[in-house]
């Protein structure tokens, strides 16, 4: 349908978040002038409309006919603040995503880090034990727990 020339200008907009932003701003301003204008026309095409009276009309039919125009024209400004929206949105995503390609690397570098870790863990040493003396000075296997309380409940009370 459309040429490769065609696509060019545009195709260097797509790749910078920065100027994909500021081309979808311009196309925004566009449509809010746009949409300015349209609820201009649907004023005064009410005003005509409502205003059109055929002989023989009674007071409601006027109003009865321009309806359905009404309805088109407000639904057309309605459809159009949506895509302002849209827009909007559009550039925010692209932002985004721009960001979030911007950090892969960083992410990926720490996943790979945790994996090598979690392959080759460092060894840790253990702290020496002194199985002689006890914090209470107590044998290690013979009073092990016993002089502690028990839970949490238990704190105040020394004989558990």
């Amino acid at each position: 349908m459309s040429s490769t020339a065609d696509e060019s200008p545009l195709r260097g907009v797509a790749q910078s978040a920065e100027a994909t932003a500021t081309y979808l701003t311009d196309i925004q301003h566009a449509l809010m002038d746009i949409g300015r204008q349209l609820e201009t026309l649907q004023h005064e095409t009410r005003v005509h409309l409502r205003g059109t009276h055929v002989k023989g009309d009674r007071w409601k039919e006027a109003y009865l006919r321009a309806l359905p125009v009404e309805a088109a024209m407000k639904k057309t400004i309605r459809d159009l603040k949506k895509a302002v929206d849209d827009l909007e949105r559009v550039t925010f995503k692209r932002r985004a995503h721009q960001e979030k390609v911007n950090a892969l690397p960083a992410i990926r570098r720490e996943k790979q880090l945790a994996k090598a870790r979690k392959k080759n863990p460092t060894q840790i040493q253990a702290a020496p034990r002194n199985s002689a003396e006890t914090p209470q000075g107590v044998s290690g296997a013979a009073g092990m727990g016993y002089g502690n309380p028990a839970s949490i409940h238990d704190m105040r009370r020394k004989s558990a």
